[in-house]
């Protein structure tokens, strides 16, 4: 019954709302992270907090590169090879584990689950809410989209993105308790996110 479930919202994203606009957005944003473009659109933002941002910006930064490791290795090469469900754009013996599914991207060799995609974004949109509480709703509308493109595209299932971001979140909840925790404990109380009560310090 909740593989019926997760295969019919699968379609619905898949097929039931394609229309040629998102034919082109949901692939962008899928691939974006892969793209020159993207790539150094995220590492120039990085490095001009690091070397022009403030104080609260740098340790933002710098706190992200152990979440995005946090994130993508235990999706990546924990989960993924633990679970190892099929992607839906697969095939098996010869025939398709989904029929009549529109791939707009490549497949991928990947496992499912959980959606890396959905683990990295929304992972960092709960981390970076905790920092910046008016931009939340911007932080967590980009993860959204993103893990659904996944769905849209047709290489994961609705449960893949779901798992993806409780794991990511969860991540996320870790290492802001950790950072809070070196910050109380080496007496940076005066750096941002140093206590769990007042982020934004």
């Amino acid at each position: 019954m909740f593989y019926s479930i997760d295969l019919s919202v699968f379609h619905f994203f898949n097929a039931t709302i394609a229309n040629p606009l998102l034919d082109v957005v949901m692939p962008f944003l899928t691939d974006l992270n892969q793209t020159l473009f993207g790539r150094l659109l995220a590492a120039g933002i990085w490095i001009l907090l690091v070397v022009k941002g403030t104080k609260k910006e740098r340790v933002v930064a710098v706190m992200l590169v152990p979440l995005i490791v946090l994130t993508d290795q235990l999706s990546s090469s924990v989960i993924k090879n633990l679970v190892m469900r099929p992607r839906p754009c697969h095939e098996m013996d010869g025939m398709p584990i989904v029929a009549n599914i529109r791939l707009l991207v490549d497949c991928g060799s990947g496992y499912s689950f959980p959606s890396g995609h959905a683990v990295n974004n929304i992972g960092a949109a709960t981390y970076l809410s905790y920092f910046y509480r008016k931009w939340t709703w911007a932080f967590f509308t980009f993860g959204g989209l993103v893990a659904v493109s996944r769905i849209y595209v047709g290489v994961h299932y609705p449960s893949d993105t779901v798992g993806g971001a409780v794991i990511g979140a969860a991540c996320a909840a870790l290492v802001i308790v950790i950072w809070a925790w070196l910050a109380q404990r080496f007496q940076l109380l005066n750096y941002p996110g140093s206590g769990i009560a007042q982020p934004d310090v």
